[in-house]
């Protein structure tokens, strides 16, 4: 059965000039237009409908609640709001959390970007402080400085799930063997003298470029990764011949016996 939408309350539906006064003043300079129509929203209430003539919201319009106390031969007004009316109405993107919008470098200078404590990218590493100084002073000194020369003591590494997630997205890079850079390259990143090992998993695959005159210097590349500035491309000629270096086996320096 269809649900019938009752009729608004004869004295709000006919108050149309005080909901338009109203409307006025909270519009200010939005500026308000012909009235469109008048819905009920239950027993002695109801909203009346004014198109919104600001330019920058088609659409839209100011929706005015009334209301009427039982026996009173006047209406009152709640509220005015400006809400969307039609399909056409210029609505705000929907809402996304921040998690979502973050994208790759979009940490800027004095940004902090907090890290999840569940993140899957990471797992617990060992610093050292898990052992209590009480309970042997010497040995916790020990560990702590066997910690500190093995180059641990952070709390968190890179988890194998976060290793694979870089390794993919540093393959699938500009510094990856995919680029147009290693098809015309005269040799692999592996075989250049600019090229250092990173440390870690990470350094069976990837390393450091150091070239300077390369694009990419100081950037992550792959061992299959190559450009034009490999070590192993050499000039075949100088710039400028040097001649060959003569000796003179029979002068004698005089400077030498002064």
């Amino acid at each position: 059965m269809a649900q019938v939408t009752p009729r608004p309350d004869n004295t709000i539906a006919k108050a149309v000039e005080q909901a338009r006064a109203a409307a006025t003043v909270a519009a200010a300079d939005f500026g308000v237009g012909e009235h469109l129509w008048c819905t009920s929203d239950g027993e002695r209430m109801a909203t009346h409908y004014f198109t919104c003539t600001h330019p920058a919201y088609p659409g839209w319009a100011w929706a005015v609640t009334m209301t009427r106390v039982p026996r009173a031969k006047s209406a009152t007004v709640d509220e005015v709001v400006l809400l969307p009316a039609s399909e056409t109405a210029l609505l705000a993107p929907a809402w996304v959390p921040w998690s979502e919008r973050l994208q790759p470098g979009d940490i800027a200078p004095g940004m902090l970007l907090p890290t999840l404590d569940n993140d899957p990218r990471l797992e617990p590493g060992f610093t050292g402080g898990e052992m209590l100084p009480d309970d042997d002073p010497a040995e916790w000194s020990l560990t702590r400085a066997l910690v500190a020369e093995l180059g641990l003591g952070r709390e968190r590494l890179l988890s194998p799930a976060g290793r694979t997630q870089t390794a993919v997205r540093w393959i699938s890079g500009s510094g990856g063997p995919n680029g147009p850079d290693t098809r015309f390259a005269p040799a692999n990143c592996i075989s250049c003298g600019f090229f250092i090992r990173l440390s870690g998993r990470l350094g069976n695959i990837f390393g450091v470029c150091t070239n300077e005159y390369s694009p990419f210097d100081a950037r992550v590349v792959s061992f299959d990764h190559g450009c034009g500035g490999h070590s192993d491309v050499v000039a075949e000629e100088r710039e400028i011949d040097i001649p060959v270096p003569v000796y003179d086996t029979i002068g004698i320096d005089q400077s030498i016996f002064d």
